[in-house]
């Protein structure tokens, strides 16, 4: 499968993860999210850019409780807990951020 994103073909899995982390930029976050009728907004990024750093230094995307407490740990409460992540994720926080975030699907998610 592939998603077009500024005039480039870029190669995705089954389920629409990057196949190339490396092809990953804002817009392609962009276009995965018009795709599910979301609009990312600054909510959105932060958690997006979240995952970016945390999968630099630990190279793994987290699942959903792990992410849970991470965000919480370094955003606050108010922002590490589940009903706030769905709220902006609502297909899942682990597997739809991490999607539009150019990250592998979470290990632990079905």
């Amino acid at each position: 499968m592939t998603i077009e994103v500024n005039g480039k073909s870029l190669e995705t899995d089954e389920e629409g993860y990057l196949s190339n982390l490396n092809d990953w930029e804002k817009d392609v976050a962009s276009v995965m999210a018009e795709a599910e009728d979301i609009t990312l907004g600054d909510d959105h990024w932060e958690i997006i850019n979240f995952l970016r750093e945390y999968y630099e230094e630990y190279q793994i995307a987290p699942a959903v409780r792990v992410l849970t407490k991470a965000v919480a740990k370094k955003l606050g409460k108010d922002k590490g807990n589940s009903k706030y992540l769905y709220e902006l994720f609502p297909y899942g926080p682990g597997k739809q951020a991490c999607k539009f975030a150019g990250l592998p699907k979470p290990t632990g998610c079905v």
